[in-house]
């Protein structure tokens, strides 16, 4: 039954918001460095609108073992005794989105969530209707790459950038892409060159799409185990998850699935003019 119109829900508010890795924007030309005056009034923009949320807990793409680094570094930062260019990295969105608004905001330091893996896109490569992966990677590929190189020829700024990178169709073919297609792969291997780090066992062959995905699930579920320990220990109303965009349709899904939550989506913040995303759409080729 859905709650009467306007009425308070109890559940705890959750937004998960998809970014792409700041840091790697940074191409050694000025235009791509968000340390640049015009890509900080962009990211004070991102930060306006987040604000708006009211997270009462920042959650970022560091590991909970880390905490107590984020801890010392959050309270230099706080206290104006951090430059943020002093890091080495400094231009991620830890930092820049996840230090910088929880100080606007007065929160404690953001919490690390996060349980580090690595699985390679390229790693699924051979099998039966490989085509149907190999296509949608494509498709993906052509999406996404554009948006990056306007952003860094700045042509695109960051608040139009994380706009569109948020919203639901991106977000679902990404979704889509790693939890879903690969399934259809069957007797395959996978590539001898392709970068995993992790070990689920024995990997069978005939079933090599279902265990790709299983490769991704499993760090996933991690991090969703993160999220809801550092949601309960913080006690917080209203949380705000800052990842990868990879991760955000397969978090939304399990914390969809959790009556004590509430999935909020970026897009209610995040927004973009129909007639602007024409523009762009256009301006990247499509």
């Amino acid at each position: 039954m859905s709650r009467a119109q306007g009425a308070p829900s109890n559940k705890v508010q959750v937004m998960v918001v998809g970014s792409d890795h700041l840091a790697q924007l940074y191409n050694k030309q000025p235009q791509s460095d968000v340390f640049s005056a015009k890509k900080q009034a962009e990211l004070a923009q991102v930060r306006a609108q987040l604000a708006r949320f009211r997270p009462t807990v920042i959650l970022v793409e560091a590991e909970p073992r880390e905490q107590a680094q984020l801890d010392s570094l959050y309270r230099l930062y706080q206290q104006g005794q951090l430059a943020l260019e002093s890091l080495p990295t400094g231009r991620s969105e830890r930092y820049q989105v996840g230090f910088a608004l929880a100080k606007q905001l007065q929160l404690p330091s953001p919490k690390g969530v996060d349980y580090y893996a690595t699985t390679s896109q390229s790693l699924l490569s051979t099998g039966t209707n490989i085509e149907a992966y190999t296509r949608e990677l494509k498709q993906l590929q052509t999406t996404a790459r554009p948006l990056k190189r306007l952003v860094q020829h700045d042509s695109l700024s960051l608040y139009d950038y994380l706009a569109l990178v948020n919203r639901p169709e991106l977000i679902s073919l990404v979704h889509r892409l790693q939890f879903n297609t690969p399934a259809q792969v069957m007797n395959g291997t996978f590539a001898a060159g392709g970068t995993n780090t992790v070990d689920l066992g024995k990997v069978d062959t005939e079933y090599i799409g279902a265990h790709f995905i299983t490769l991704f699930y499993n760090r996933n579920l991690k991090i969703y185990s993160n999220i809801l320990r550092a949601q309960q220990q913080s006690q917080a109303p209203r949380v705000l998850v800052l990842f990868g965009v990879a991760h955000v349709g397969v978090l939304q899904e399990l914390l969809a699935a959790n009556p004590a939550y509430e999935v909020v989506p970026a897009t209610r913040y995040l927004k973009i003019s129909k007639q602007k995303l024409r523009h762009l759409q256009k301006q990247a080729g499509h």
